[in-house]
């Protein structure tokens, strides 16, 4: 299994990185998490060739974390593309991904499915579970089980007890990590270094990845070094991702 960061970035695009998306890749499965603009290079990785079909899943519609969703006309997936997202998706998306904005789903050249997060996931091929996270609109996190491991999705979320929860025993978790160290927000919630590293060792994590370093926070790449430091000293096996990064699993 194969994980690339597509995407790192927070709110908008920069010299540091696009915004968010994350590809995992297994030989029968092309998985993207959230569908920022990092999602425009999906096609370098081979995404949907060979018939595989491809499953995206979004946590939320903030526009960080959907804006590459207008690039969707550039690929051919012939196996099909399955859209995950919450409750209240096919409504959000027939607006969003539509006239006057973009193509639309149904003129796409490839059929796709979309289905509403938690009640639908039993339709996938693979085990999933979501469950709402700590934000200022409904986010889901996400556990999916693969190739007999599992990899956690924690997207913009404060501290809460359903990231611990879907995090528990991952091979992999990739979580969100906002906020430089100190830092956070009732009102605005998002993790730091150390939250995010609290969470992956409340939950026993193998490897943490640090993902969606807010770009006005973190306007360089040495500070998400710094990031990797401070969590470094809650969890050791932390890594601070940069766009087109790779891990093997």
């Amino acid at each position: 299994m194969k994980v690339v960061f597509l995407g790192t970035n927070g709110w908008y695009d920069t010299v540091t990185g696009n915004t968010i998306c994350t590809l995992v890749q297994t030989a029968d499965y092309d998985i993207l998490l959230d569908a920022g603009n990092g999602i425009a290079k999906a096609d370098q990785y081979g995404v949907g060739e060979n018939g595989r079909p491809v499953y995206l899943f979004l946590s939320h519609f903030h526009l960080d974390h959907v804006a590459g969703l207008h690039t969707l006309a550039k690929f051919s997936f012939p196996g099909g593309l399955t859209i995950c997202g919450p409750e209240g998706s096919r409504s959000i998306l027939h607006t969003l991904v539509n006239q006057p904005f973009t193509l639309s789903l149904d003129d796409l050249p490839y059929p796709v499915t979309v289905l509403e997060a938690p009640a639908e996931l039993g339709r996938l091929p693979f085990p999933v579970a979501a469950r709402p996270l700590l934000h200022a609109s409904l986010t889901l996190g996400y556990q999916i089980e693969l190739e007999n491991k599992i990899v956690s999705y924690c997207p913009d979320t404060g501290y809460c007890e359903n990231a611990v929860s879907l995090s528990r025993e991952a091979e992999l978790l990739i979580a969100e990590c906002a906020y430089q160290s100190g830092q956070g927000s009732d009102d605005w919630p998002h993790l730091n270094p150390e939250t995010a590293a609290q969470i992956a060792k409340e939950a026993k994590a193998k490897r943490l990845v640090l993902v969606h370093f807010d770009a006005r926070i973190y306007p360089t790449l040495e500070l998400r070094q710094v990031a990797e430091r401070d969590a470094r000293s809650i969890f050791p096996n932390t890594f601070a991702a940069i766009d087109d990064m790779e891990i093997n699993l």
